[in-house]
């Protein structure tokens, strides 16, 4: 470990001094990846001077015992023990800084939630979830920019689609995919029994249009006026925009701009995520011999997570994870069981390593 820590040092120095270098100043492509590249390595060389720190004051404190001066041995022998404990402790955050990264973490992301069993009042919850993430990306200081939503007349969603976009976006929502389960008492049930209903959401990592090549003879493009429940510029002009992708079916509606040109541009960012995504899927499946995290990233038709309303919980079924703070949940504040649920991954991510 210690030779791989060296190696990234090295690595790191020679970025700095390329980061000084006019050349690379003046080259804007260059200095954007390299200063990308810089900010990766540098959470890891940071840890492993802490490190280094540690073991040089241990040395330190040894050449004092050596010297037989009595008056600072003990004080040596404090030092000794206070680093040989930090020791362990730096190592096992240097193992987990060390784990191959999500290639996708860094990413914005598109976030779709669809309503599922429960009719009107998975709608309604659908709608719900919504406000939750928007209001959770704009806590992190991301940026949510609503592409598609369908309305019921009781101001749920069926189906509502939207970008967060943001400096690792994708690391902090890849979790959210798979089934949501709500119970609650929906307001037009008089005798008061609680329902249970579901509601999906996907969360797809953007696609950059170098990585995802889309034929445009594929393509099958239609015009149409935006439909909904009394939403945004409904019926007025045909500036919504269904594109279907012919080779895998993928079908993508985008109607939240006024203009053509802006709908159909989101639209195909959406197109090619979707397609991005169903090639990782493909590539996972080729990898299913290997040991992969248990926590998951991807599959829509696991049940994640239920909401309990009566109870006032929110429970992931994943980790085994329940807090009693529904309310303040929905409000978008997710950060313990988000944090949770990556720390969760890096164990099973280190305990795969460890066996294999």
């Amino acid at each position: 470990m210690i030779e791989k820590l060296k190696s990234i040092e090295k690595k790191y120095d020679e970025i700095n001094a390329m980061l000084m270098s006019p050349e690379v100043v003046s080259d804007i492509e260059l200095y954007k990846k390299l200063m990308k590249e810089q900010k990766t390595l540098a959470p890891v060389v940071e840890k492993y001077h802490e490190y280094a720190a540690c073991e040089t004051a241990i040395e330190d404190a040894k050449e004092i015992i050596a010297s037989g001066d009595s008056e600072l041995k003990e004080l040596a022998e404090a030092e000794i023990e206070e680093n040989k404990n930090r020791l362990p402790e730096i190592t096992d955050e240097l193992r987990v800084l060390l784990l191959p990264k999500d290639p996708n973490d860094d990413r914005n992301v598109i976030i779709e939630i669809r309503g599922g069993a429960g009719g009107e009042e998975a709608a309604l919850f659908a709608s719900v979830l919504y406000r939750m993430y928007t209001m959770y990306a704009e806590s992190k200081g991301f940026k949510s920019e609503l592409n598609y939503v369908n309305e019921t007349g009781l101001g749920g969603f069926k189906e509502v689609s939207f970008m967060v976009e943001g400096y690792g976006a994708y690391s902090r929502f890849k979790f959210e995919s798979g089934v949501h389960r709500v119970q609650r008492v929906p307001e037009t049930e008089a005798s008061g029994r609680i329902h249970t209903s579901t509601v999906t959401v996907a969360v797809l990592p953007e696609a950059d249009e170098v990585e995802i090549e889309i034929n445009p003879d594929d393509l099958e493009i239609t015009r149409h006026r935006s439909s909904g429940a009394g939403g945004q510029h409904v019926n007025k002009t045909e500036s919504a925009i269904r594109i279907i992708h012919k080779p895998t079916g993928i079908e993508v509606d985008c109607q939240d701009e006024r203009s053509q040109l802006k709908n159909k541009d989101k639209a195909m960012k959406i197109l090619r995520s979707r397609v991005y995504e169903l090639e990782r899927a493909k590539a996972d499946e080729k990898l299913s011999g290997e040991r992969r995290s248990q926590v998951g990233t991807g599959d829509r038709s696991e049940r994640i997570r239920t909401y309990n309303y009566p109870q006032g919980r929110v429970s992931d079924h994943r980790i085994g994870l329940t807090l009693y703070s529904l309310e303040y949940f929905l409000n978008g504040k997710l950060d313990e069981m988000i944090d949770a649920l990556i720390t969760a991954d890096r164990a099973e991510q280190l305990k795969v390593g460890l066996d294999g």
